[in-house]
């Protein structure tokens, strides 16, 4: 079985629901306390063992481009001032020389269209895609876990949490076969169904390891929720053809794509920190005091 050697960053979206904070900064780029979301992407990606790394950009996102290049001015000068926490902080984010590499997708067309922009990327391996606004914390990371989980059984991993049926219509939700606590059997996969309509309240979040022959069920365009091309739906035509698992988030998961997810990423984030978390806490205790005095 092939080991899981690349990984694809879909970055192309314009984050409006961050506006006007993106209008001339990626959202994979806004920080959760002094580390941009994408950058918490890639070190999951590296620390599962990945090796080669594919950004599929859009308009608007050299800064992630520079974000992982060399700074020979600002690494001269902390050098200088023998600042060594800070420049490890940004040296420690690049690769080495070809494991990155940037596609441009030409038009906003879903999810599934960014990942089959980067086919000739991809070639014929197994490989893993992470949505860097789905912040996930909690040791291992969540795609080693998966890399384990490809391991044992092979085939597609998709990671799971359970959310609100109400919810089901934001996510694309997983029908389940057999189901360990852990590992759960894919049956069939609906992309934003209705509740009513829902197989289950398992949802996708931003992390898959998939085999290349999704990328031939990409290339048809066919449409779908949203009128987009969904990696979901082209997932589902492998089922029952290979085999197809979902895996339990063990860690916590942060919606980084909506304000609120965002900024509760930043308090637990910040918490954790020796070096910040107790004044922190002492602030936030501030805060709502002051509140509950309004």
């Amino acid at each position: 079985m092939k080991p899981i050697r690349k990984a694809v960053f879909p970055v192309g979206g314009l984050g409006t629901r961050f506006l006007p904070a993106t209008k001339a900064l990626p959202k994979e780029m806004l920080p959760i306390v002094d580390k941009p979301l994408i950058e918490y992407a890639v070190e999951e990606a590296r620390a599962a063992g990945i090796e080669e790394f594919v950004f599929v950009t859009g308009r608007g996102k050299t800064a992630i481009q520079n974000h992982f290049d060399s700074h020979f001015e600002l690494e001269h000068a902390l050098t200088a001032k023998g600042r060594e926490e800070e420049l490890s902080s940004i040296t420690n984010a690049m690769g080495e020389p070809g494991q990155f590499a940037y596609v441009r997708q030409m038009e906003a067309l879903g999810l599934g269209h960014a990942v089959w922009t980067a086919r000739n990327f991809i070639g014929n391996e197994p490989f893993a895609v992470l949505l860097a606004d789905d912040l996930i914390s909690g040791e291992p990371g969540t795609l080693a876990e998966m890399a384990e989980v490809h391991t044992e059984h092979g085939g597609n991993v998709v990671a799971l949490m359970e959310v609100p049926h109400a919810d089901t219509a934001r996510y694309g939700v997983v029908a389940p076969g057999g189901d360990d606590g852990k590992v759960v059997e894919v049956l069939d996969l609906v992309e934003k169904p209705d509740p009513a309509d829902a197989p289950s309240n398992l949802a996708i979040v931003g992390r898959y390891i998939l085999q290349p022959e999704v990328l031939g069920f990409l290339a048809l365009g066919e449409r779908g929720a949203g009128n987009e091309i969904q990696l979901t739906d082209s997932m589902a035509k492998m089922i029952g053809n290979m085999p197809f698992n979902g895996m339990r988030l063990s860690g916590t998961r942060y919606d980084c794509g909506t304000k609120v997810g965002f900024l509760e990423a930043n308090v637990a984030f910040a918490l954790e920190r020796d070096d910040l978390g107790r004044d922190v806490f002492q602030r936030i205790e501030q805060v709502l005091e002051e509140h509950r005095q309004v």
